[in-house]
């Protein structure tokens, strides 16, 4: 057995999932035979059986990251895209296993656990930089809000009555407006996520871009948009509609208030994933 104590590997695991619970007994074993720590969050540890070898903490915060060389998430895009807010927060990378259904953020399948283990130990991964977007809310030229998103940020309307009606803009310039249930600001990343059940284009990872993709327009033309990485996209919800809702990675989410002003630039941190092979996107 090699002696990698040194070395220390983070487990964020959907513990709701019996596959989670047992794939996540697999790769804690194989960690820690190969001589690597493991460090779990305590409110998880309670639903998996581990030795006690494995290092537990109480705050679910970036610094319980500190010293941590790899992030291994396990479970589907939900999870992943929590696991993410710690890989962008700490700046470690992350390494996905699918055990949802689509799993695009994922590395691998449930069906790879002794080979993410075994590359894992050995260093045999690369690691990628995946561009976020940086959301600002405005009111009144006060900013009210700030957020992020690794997929997309969307505007969308808060009830099923009545259409958000919102004026679009790019770079500081009106582009058109029209009432829609919502508007996808979406990354290359989030774009075989929301901004792709919304009718947008799949866009490669590598290529550098912003999307605005809205959802269900009541308009004769509102196509989905690509723009540079460097515009700045901007949403502007109408002062006399109803208030519409902000969601960030369908995780977090905030009331925007009639005249509410979202504006969407490419995000100052991205997000670290670790890759284990060159598979075709």
């Amino acid at each position: 057995m090699t002696q990698n104590r040194a070395r220390t590997v983070f487990l964020l695991a959907h513990t709701g999932r019996p596959a989670a619970i047992r794939s996540a007994e697999l790769v804690v074993k194989g960690l820690l035979h190969a001589g690597l720590g493991v460090r779990v969050l305590e409110a998880e540890a309670r639903d998996l059986p581990l030795p006690d070898e494995v290092e537990l903490v109480g705050e679910a915060t970036p610094q319980c990251l500190d010293g941590c060389e790899l992030l291994i998430v396990l479970g589907g895009d939900g999870t992943l895209l929590r696991g993410a807010e710690f890989a962008r927060a700490s700046g470690v990378p992350m390494l996905g296993v699918n055990l949802g259904r689509v799993g695009f953020l994922a590395e691998a399948e449930r069906d790879d656990l002794d080979k993410v283990v075994d590359r894992v130990v050995n260093r045999a991964y690369e690691v990628e930089e995946r561009m976020t977007v940086d959301v600002v809310v405005h009111r009144n030229g006060d900013i009210v809000h700030t957020d992020w998103a690794l997929n997309e940020a969307a505007v969308q309307k808060a009830g099923a009555e009545k259409l958000l009606e919102v004026v679009l803009e790019i770079d500081g310039r009106p582009v058109t407006g029209f009432g829609c249930d919502g508007i996808v600001l979406s990354t290359p990343t989030g774009s075989t996520a929301y901004a792709f059940s919304a009718g947008g284009p799949v866009v490669w990872p590598e290529v550098e871009a912003l999307l605005m993709v809205p959802i269900s327009a009541h308009a004769l033309f509102a196509k989905p948009l690509v723009t540079s990485p460097d515009s700045v996209l901007a949403v502007e919800v109408l002062p006399h509609i109803p208030p519409g809702v902000l969601w960030c990675d369908g995780r977090r989410t905030v009331e925007l208030p009639p005249g509410a002003r979202v504006e969407v630039r490419r995000g100052a941190v991205p997000v670290r994933l670790a890759r284990l092979h060159h598979a075709s996107f």
